[in-house]
């Protein structure tokens, strides 16, 4: 598994073990069903998501399966759970304007100004995930092709192209501005610290934030909402569903498919706005 799911289920696992610590209940064995559904009712009251609950019953059932299996539990206590239905939410995207504002060039080019502008500029012609663009090699990206290559979930490698903008920002940003940032360090990473590492995904995160409200953008805003919007201008714009799936590095085209419900809700409002009977 990728290295954020296997984070996420040891602290769902972390979680449910100081859950029952709270309860005083010692041995694993004693975990039975009114104690599961106490634990389910205390991560309602706290609003955590179905999504997030069916993740957490989805790590305890199989770490369940694992002590049985290894003869450290007599039974699974979450066989009887069910996961909750999370519903099909779909993904938030920036209209193309917002975009085109999120891109412009910083007032003052400073060599970090050019890296935060150049990464949003991959990000955006790429559909990346934000761990794949702050951890990718130097090596990965081929300029005269103008392609990235990507160790995506799964160890599954892909090759996404990107447009001549963010070329050129890119090459403008290895001319002028990472030597400057790495002052004599070396990096195999593309985009550089001042320490010579790649930028963790908070610390992206954070600097999209700042860029958004420089630009007036007021809303919440993140790497993966950008990464939705790369899909869902692609589509709006009459790319293939399989192009984009593969682009996303999707497993499953029925994950890619709930961009095209976005595309119809935008004809839906045009077709209320426009049609003369609507």
């Amino acid at each position: 598994m990728a290295e954020n799911t296997i984070e996420a289920y040891a602290a769902d696992i972390s979680l449910f073990l100081n859950f029952l610590t709270s309860c005083q209940k010692d041995y694993l064995n004693q975990v039975d069903l009114p104690t599961i559904q106490n634990f389910l009712e205390v991560q309602r009251l706290q609003k955590i998501s179905k999504r997030s609950n069916a993740r957490r019953i989805s790590a305890l059932k199989s770490f369940f399966n694992f002590l049985v299996r290894e003869n450290l539990a007599e039974h699974n206590p979450f066989l009887a759970i069910d996961l909750p239905r999370s519903g099909k939410t779909l993904p938030k995207a920036l209209s193309q304007g917002e975009v085109l504002s999120l891109l412009a060039p910083p007032n003052i080019a400073t060599p970090i100004g050019k890296r935060d502008n150049a990464m949003l500029f991959v990000l955006y012609s790429t559909g990346l995930r934000v761990s794949e663009l702050v951890g990718l090699p130097l090596a990965a990206c081929n300029l005269s092709a103008g392609f990235v290559r990507v160790l995506g979930k799964g160890n599954k490698e892909r090759l996404i192209p990107f447009g001549d903008q963010a070329r050129e920002k890119i090459d403008d940003y290895l001319k002028t501005a990472r030597p400057l940032i790495l002052k004599n360090k070396r990096s195999n990473y593309l985009f550089v610290t001042r320490r010579g590492t790649c930028m963790t995904r908070l610390r992206f995160w954070q600097i999209i934030r700042k860029t958004a409200l420089a630009v007036g953008i007021t809303k919440e805003i993140s790497p993966h909402m950008i990464r939705h919007s790369f899909a869902t201008h692609l589509l709006s714009h009459g790319a293939d569903l399989r192009s984009v799936q593969m682009m996303l590095g999707h497993a499953d085209i029925a994950t890619t498919q709930i961009y095209t419900h976005i595309d119809q809700d935008r004809l839906k409002s045009i077709h209320k706005k426009f049609h003369p009977r609507g």
